[in-house]
């Protein structure tokens, strides 16, 4: 009975960590934190865009810019931080690619309608570019203040 129990635990968080995207568990979101007065429980999106495009120049800055104040700003209008680096990857052929890459973090209060707006991030940077992805993180709540 015992051996059945964690078995079927360890399933269930095989597929929990294969699906693509899985928000987080209500009692994970603000459950349970006990943040000071001047604190306040939020959880941590990591969004990292790539700037190179196919048969194209990269992205410039201010296509980024006007990406950001489109798409971004409107839907987490309280703050965010852009962070500017080099990331490479492997492509599904197995090449290398290298390229000036953009780290969003935004911390942000969950709400029922925060996946909608992120995933529409996502979709609307991979159309807008021709991009095969962006990548996303999302954290575990945290006491925060500003």
């Amino acid at each position: 009975m015992r051996y059945a129990a964690v078995t079927g635990a360890i399933v269930l968080a095989a597929v929990w960590l294969i699906t693509p995207y899985h928000p987080l568990p209500p009692a994970l979101i603000g459950g349970g934190l006990d943040c000071r007065t001047t604190a306040k429980p939020l959880v941590r999106l990591e969004l990292l865009f790539g700037s190179e495009r196919k048969n194209t120049f990269p992205i410039r800055d201010e296509e980024w810019a006007a990406f950001l104040a489109a798409e971004v700003t409107p839907r987490f209008p309280d703050g965010l931080t852009v962070l500017t680096g080099y990331g490479q990857w492997r492509d599904a052929k197995g090449t290398l690619v290298k390229e000036t890459s953009r780290l969003l973090l935004i911390w942000y209060a969950p709400q029922a309608d925060g996946d909608t707006r992120i995933e529409a991030i996502r979709t609307a940077y991979k159309t807008r570019f021709g991009q095969d992805s962006v990548l996303r993180a999302d954290g575990a709540p945290a006491c925060v203040s500003f």
